[in-house]
Parts: structure tokens; sequence; C-alpha cells
């Protein structure tokens, strides 16, 4: 069977997306290959459609359980035959899993790096038939990457362990040129094609807000859009169940997810959230690799990360399905100062040696400098980004919060000389520093004595909400830290533009785009037809165990709510229609569609 023959015939579509074909060819030749592709650019079909077509098993090391159940969940119902082998496992129902694997029962296998470690493991893939092992997520090889895992090391030293190398192929949607080599590297890529298909994603909407008060910009925002699915990424544990008690709290679908919740509960949550039983899931970082739900409308970073890297892997899981949707960045200086907590405490979290802690915290603390000056600088978000991973990008893409945005800037040297000559005479806490640039005495400026200090009253002219924007522009800008008492410190930078004429502007944003869109839509569906599909798409996912986009993808429910076909032949030609679809589901829909038209009809008649 040809290559566009199983495109068609396993996973509904009749054409490839940029880079697809080239590199099915090349894994179809026994060629190595690294493809950096973006989230929602197709990357699975690279490695899934020649599984199919080559005679033996294809085994896919990734990072996470949920990738793998998702991609597992979802080939099954196109006709593949697939499995996984995880922690969540009986011994009994990996044993069987294996047995059914060394009789050539499925043309995929999912593991995680950790399992390559088992001599028990390795035993029953030397006696399996691979013909092509794939490294999914493959920037955890690289310590230089946002996702660094120990265990991806020990790739190499298993596929050298094996009978007969099989073709080897590394993706990822988030590297840099330096990441890149070392995946070829520490994977031991054999001479390997090298595709970057481009880091774009042009259906994503990109803002950065600054909001005063974030929980009220969230409702806000999430007033907009109950209806629609979304994640709300936050930076701890804990702000992930305050907000999802508070959210509960206020009638919003949502739940939580998090590291610290017990296995069971997190899949029990996660599967709520894939299943559309809710909207909203707010969660750390633990969430989301891999996830195949189509449907995220938007993701929302209440708190920023620590790199680029780690932002645009998460932002990338809105819009999969190349519907517009937003990423939306909220910040504040106490994204800053938990962020260099974290970098300053690596050695409570991470078993390393002096030298390699503090070359992690360097490189660490370079990759948060770029994140706050995508957050807090003047230029596109979205040539931020591209420039980054090493892609061209023009100055105004007209698709973020900076381009339609009317960025202006502000020289704020003689303020923030005035705040920082403060901090040098008054270390303390954010609020008693703005009582004495105010000039007011409140029981803490006098227990200190700050009332006789040169800089009380300093700023007697401004508000508290503006000397409060002023401190977080100086924390964002490495002129001042928050210590562990949580008093505010001058940090060495500060002396440049205190005493060596060194001048600061700050970004003004003329207007408010909090709630920007997209323009960007496709042929617009019939609004009650759409709603009749998506009910019968989700009681058929009930029926069967399934999540709702297993069935069929918002993406192709609209379109099949937009042409409205009347065939089975033109229900074939929708894309994510697959002929195991066709044949499981087509009949149903196109009841539903007949029913529709003939009750529209009717209408009319009156």
């Amino acid at each position: 069977m040809e290559p566009l023959q199983a495109l068609r015939r396993y996973f509904g579509y009749s054409s490839f997306r940029p880079g697809q074909a080239e590199i099915i060819g090349c894994l179809l030749n026994g060629e190595d290959v690294l493809a950096v592709m973006p989230t929602g650019g197709g990357k699975s079909i690279c490695f899934q459609l020649p599984a199919l077509l080559q005679p033996g098993v294809t085994l896919v090391i990734s990072p996470l359980i949920s990738l793998m159940k998702d991609q597992v969940t979802a080939l099954t119902e196109n006709g593949i035959a697939a499995a996984y082998l995880n922690g969540l496992l009986t011994e009994r129902q990996i044993d069987t899993v294996l047995r059914r694997a060394a009789r050539g029962a499925y043309k995929l296998l999912y593991v995680a790096p950790e399992r390559l470690e088992t001599p028990a493991f390795l035993d029953v893939a030397k006696a399996l038939p691979i013909d092509m092992v794939c490294v999914d997520e493959a920037h955890c090889v690289s310590q230089w990457g946002h996702d660094f895992r120990p265990a991806y090391l020990q790739i190499a030293a298993f596929l050298s362990a094996l009978e007969r190398r099989p073709t080897l192929c590394a993706f990822t949607a988030t590297a840099t040129e330096r990441v890149r080599d070392d995946i070829v590297r520490l994977l031991g890529l054999q001479a390997p094609h090298r595709f970057v298909t481009g880091f774009d994603r042009e259906n994503l909407f990109f803002s950065v807000l600054h909001p005063s008060d974030k929980l009220t910009a969230l409702r806000e925002y999430l007033d907009l859009f109950r209806q629609k699915s979304g994640i709300v990424y936050c930076a701890t544990r804990k702000t992930v169940d305050q907000l999802t008690a508070l959210l509960t709290k206020d009638g919003y679908r949502v739940v939580g997810y998090h590291a610290g919740m017990a296995p069971q509960e997190r899949r029990v949550q996660q599967d709520r959230f894939i299943r559309d039983e809710v909207r909203v899931m707010v969660a750390t970082n633990a969430f989301g690799m891999g996830i195949d739900k189509s449907n995220v409308a938007f993701v929302i970073h209440y708190d920023m990360p620590g790199d680029l890297e780690s932002y645009y892997q998460e932002a990338g899981r809105a819009g999969r399905d190349g519907s517009p949707a937003d990423c939306v960045l909220f910040f504040s200086a106490g994204d800053v100062v938990t962020q260099r907590y974290f970098i300053e405490h690596m050695e409570e979290n991470e078993a390393l040696t002096p030298q390699e802690r503090a070359r992690q915290q360097r490189l660490r603390l370079d990759r948060l400098g770029t994140m706050i000056s995508y957050a807090d600088g003047a230029r596109c978000l979205r040539a931020s980004i591209l420039r980054y991973f090493g892609e061209a990008a023009s100055d105004r893409c007209g698709r973020c919060s900076v381009c339609c945005g009317e960025i202006l800037s502000e020289d704020v040297t003689i303020q923030c000389q005035k705040v920082l000559s403060c901090v040098a005479r008054a270390a303390a806490v954010p609020k008693t520093v703005i009582a004495v640039l105010r000039g007011r005495c409140t029981p803490q400026v006098s227990a200190a004595g700050y009332e006789t200090l040169s800089t009380f009253g300093i700023l007697r002219e401004a508000d508290d909400e503006a000397l409060q924007e002023l401190i977080t522009f100086l924390l964002s800008q490495d002129l001042l830290a928050v210590d562990d008492a949580g008093c505010l410190r001058l940090r060495p930078s500060a002396r440049a533009v205190l005493f060596d004429g060194e001048r600061l502007r700050r970004r003004v944003t003329a207007r408010d785009l909090r709630h920007k869109k997209s323009v960007q839509r496709h042929a617009a569906p019939d609004p009650v037809l759409l709603q009749r599909l998506s009910v019968l798409c989700e009681t058929l996912a009930k029926r069967n165990g399934v999540p709702p986009f297993a069935v069929f993808t918002a993406k192709t429910l609209s379109v099949m709510a937009a042409v409205q076909p009347q065939t089975a032949e033109d229900l074939a030609e929708l894309p994510g229609v697959s002929k195991a679809k066709l044949q499981k589901y087509g009949a149903l829909f196109l009841r539903e569609i007949h029913r529709y038209r003939a009750l529209d009809m009717k209408s009319k008649e009156f």
C-alpha cells in the first residue's frame, strides 16, 4: 500500500502536511530522522504510518503515561493494533501485552524510557521483530532542553544491545539548534535527515497581560468562554489547589491536576477533561505533554514559566485541530521571584554535583532572562518565539497583543533611580518601601525610623499601584531581588542605573487587548446542526468508553456541520474521517444530518 493510500484509509486525510511525506519516505527507506515539528503539526503520523507499512513492530519511547494512553486509544479507534506498557499496569497485564507483541499482535508498542533499563524488557525486546524505534519528545535527552529526563540517556545503550539495529527517528516540537545537536549525539542517530518544518502556529493568537489582580482577570476571561475547553497553568501545586477551589465555588466547571495528587485521582481528572465533562483544567506543567485533546480553545498561563521552551510547548496545546485559539500569559513581579527561587533552590530537588548544579543554574537563569524579555518586552511576541528557535520572522505578525496593541515606551529612569535609592536605605517588604516613597508614617515605617531617610516622600505624587508596577518592572529587569524574608534588595546590576548613566524604558500598552481574538475563521458551520452532532459524538464516546475526539475531532464536526454531507462517499472526503471511523460511525452521523435537514425543510414550509 502506498503511503497516501494508507493516510486516507487509516487516518482519513487526503493529503500530507508539510514535511510529512518526506519524513515518511526516509523512514520507509530505513534512514534515521530527526524532525522538529510544531505541536499540532502531525508528527505522530510521521512514525505511525511507516509502522503500518512495515512487517514488524515499531517501538515508541514516550515520556508520559497520558500520551501513551491517548495515542493508543486514537489508534485503536482507527482500526490499528497498538498497546502500551507503563507502571499503572499490573504484572499480569504487562505479561499479556508482551506475549501478544511477541506473536505480532501489535504494530506499535509504547513504552516509557525507564522501562528500557529493566533486564526483563530487554530480553523480550531482543526477540521482537523491531523495525523502527521512535523517540518522542526527544528534547528530554538534552540538559540544554527544558524537560531533561536522565532515563533518555540510556536509549542509545538499549539500541546497541539489540540483535539488529532498527531505524531510529526522533521527534520534538521545541528544540534550539544546540538541543538538536545533542539529540543526534546522545541518541546515536546515524547520518540522520534533519527536518525542521517550522515553529509557527498561525492559528494561535499570543497575548501578554500585566493584570493588577490575576484572579479577576482570569474570571473575566473564563466568562467569555464558558462553553470552550481550556487549560490554566500555574507554577505551584498550592496555586492549583487554591484556584480550583475558588473557581469551583464561583460555578466554573474546572478540575485540578498536579504531581502531588494520587495517580488514580490524576487519571480521573484527566479523563473528565478529555471527555469534556469539565471545561477547564487548572494544572502545573505536569499536565498536558502528549495530550491529544484537539479542541483546547485557550491556554492561560496564570504564572510565568521559567523558560520560553516550556511556555511554547504548553501554549501549543491550544488549537491542535487548526482552529483559532488563544495563548495568554499573565505576568507579574511575583512570577520572577518564584522562578528565581526554583533555580536558587535546585539542590532541594535534584541530586547534582556542585559543579553540575552551578552549570544548570547558569543555564536556567539565562533562559529565565529570555522569558522575562518576552513577557515584558515591546517586540512582536510571535517573532520573539520564532527567532529564539532560530527561525526568521517579520517584525510584525499582526496576530499578537504587541502588534495589535499600539505598544509605546516611556523613559522611567528617574522614577526607578528613586525606588532603587529607597531600597538601598530601607531594605523592607514592598508595602513598607511604597509607604516610605509616598511619605506615609505607618507603624512599620516609624518602628524602623525610616521617616528620617532622604528618600522619605520622594515619590509622594505617585499612587500605590503605580509604585507597585515600578517595583515589578525593576524585579523583572533583575535590578531588584526579594530575599527569604520577603524584603527587597538591590542586585549588583542596579549600580549601572544609579551611578553609570544606564537608561531604562518601559513598555506601555495604549489599548487593552485582553480578549483580542484571531480573525482567521473557517467556513461557518450550522450552529444547531453542530450542537446535534456534538451531542451524538459525546453519546457515542461514552458508550464506547473513549474521549469524544477519538470519535471525531471538533474540527471534523465543524466541517461536517458546514458541508452537511449526504452520502458515505461525501462523508469520507472530510478531514479526519478514516475508513474505520466511516464504517463504525458514518451511518449514525449521516442519519443525524438527514434528520436535521428534514426538520429544517419542514420548518421552512410554514
